[in-house]
């Protein structure tokens, strides 16, 4: 990791090929727990994020962002800054107050800390495989 800047735990500033897909919802009327299953359940691998992995908002999210990139993941993201019905519901939701979420087969993993700790120690590949 760099000393010079936290969120450059792959050594550089430039996000690898993309590999997530931002979702956009087709059922904005459904119930809020409704919704947020849907969009957990949209793909294997689900990221709750600020912006998208084009052009994320915050360090956290680009950061998770640059580890599934490099993993060489498919995943959909949200973008929790359009929609705060979403932003505050999936927290209650996951009983998990902070941002970005990485969701792995229906189950939350954690956020960036947990993820950055699964990375460089070598279990996000099984966690994301699991």
């Amino acid at each position: 990791m760099s000393d010079k800047n936290p969120f450059e735990i792959l050594g550089t500033d430039k996000i690898s090929t993309p590999g997530g897909t931002p979702l956009q919802e087709t059922n904005t009327s459904a119930d809020l727990t409704e919704r947020i299953t849907n969009i957990i359940g949209s793909a294997n691998i689900v990221l709750f994020m600020k912006g998208s992995p084009e052009v994320p908002q915050c360090g956290f999210s680009a950061n998770v962002i640059s580890i599934l990139n490099n993993m060489q993941a498919t995943y959909n993201t949200f973008d929790i800054l359009s929609d705060m019905d979403i932003r505050e519901g999936v927290k209650q939701f996951a009983n998990w107050p902070t941002y970005p979420q990485l969701w792995v087969k229906g189950k939350l993993v954690g956020g960036n800390d947990i993820i950055m700790e699964l990375f460089e120690t070598k279990e996000l590949q099984e966690v994301l495989d699991s």
